[in-house]
């Protein structure tokens, strides 16, 4: 659904409902798209060191290959 910018201001609870219902609203100034509503997602809580101890990486991981080194600096 594409509205103006003064029917978006006038009826916002209006288009609220309507996106929580699952529509798409666009809103137009002069016919033209400027701005898009969207409903609000919860997004899970971060948990910091989820992950701690169950990623490892191999000693060499910051290591440097000579040969890419070479191929990204141009001297091959």
């Amino acid at each position: 659904m594409i509205v103006n910018m003064h029917e978006a201001k006038t009826n916002l609870s209006k288009l609220i409902m309507r996106l929580e219902k699952g529509e798409d609203i666009i809103i137009a100034k002069a016919g033209t798209p400027v701005a898009k509503l969207v409903a609000y997602e919860e997004r899970p809580q971060r948990v910091p060191n989820k992950l701690k101890g169950k990623v490892h990486f191999i000693e060499e991981f910051d290591s440097q290959d000579g040969e890419i080194i070479k191929l990204f600096e141009g001297e091959l």
